[in-house]
């Protein structure tokens, strides 16, 4: 096997790895019981298969082309920093809501943290 076929494979399996991880997450999107770990399964496993697509298409136009594509690292980039702040932060809007947690959640340990706040502080 050449060099070329070699790089076509990593890609083609990081693409691959990102697909079958998406579609995990998007099972636990549907399954998941509440917002809170619908939102986990949205945002972690999510990231880590549109991570693991970029970085495949980014290796195999870098190994097979010679060529880095400056739009693939700004992806990779930005959806490693806005995904897992974005579901941090609609978790907290839904904690504040008040939205209810499932039966089966063990412990909130948020509630003490804010019922511990500062004055001043909402």
């Amino acid at each position: 096997m050449n060099a070329g076929g070699i790089d076509e494979i990593i890609g083609a399996t990081l693409i691959l790895a990102g697909g079958v991880i998406s579609v995990i997450s998007a099972l636990g999107i549907i399954r998941f019981p509440d917002v809170y770990t619908r939102s986990h399964a949205a945002t972690k496993s999510t990231t880590l298969g549109v991570l693991l697509s970029l970085v495949g298409a980014f290796l195999y136009i870098w190994m097979t082309e010679n060529y880095i594509s400056v739009r693939l690292i700004l992806g990779i980039v930005f959806v490693f920093i806005t995904a897992p702040v974005s579901g941090h932060l609609m978790i907290r809007a839904a904690y504040r809501s008040k939205v209810k947690m499932t039966e089966d959640t063990v412990g909130d340990e948020l509630q003490a943290v804010l019922n511990n706040k500062p004055e001043g502080h909402q």
